[in-house]
């Protein structure tokens, strides 16, 4: 707790290990889901080799760094959206 009010208060360990739980499960949930769209766009259904081919290997390749790029893009177009939000009703409350 800080001195008089002044500063930021520090997080308990609850919320730290709250915040440490969701972002595994957002963790997961991302994997898991290039996991089944990689998958299901590159392999075919029918195994008939134990090893990934060549083209299965580069098709995997561009749509993980393709997923991987998208989801950077979302996460970066969501910050500016709610730093803008935030702007905005910062402004709100002042007039003048």
């Amino acid at each position: 707790m800080s001195f008089l009010g002044f500063g930021k208060p520090q997080p308990t360990l609850a919320e730290k290990m709250t915040a440490a739980e969701q972002e595994l499960e957002m963790i997961t949930d991302m994997f898991n889901r290039l996991t089944r769209s990689c998958h299901n766009k590159c392999i075919p259904t029918d195994y008939k080799e134990a090893d990934l081919n060549k083209g299965e290997s580069v098709c995997l390749d561009r749509c993980v760094s393709k997923f991987f790029d998208v989801n950077i893009k979302v996460s970066e177009a969501m910050q500016n959206q709610s730093q803008a939000m935030r702007g905005a009703q910062g402004g709100a409350g002042f007039s003048a």
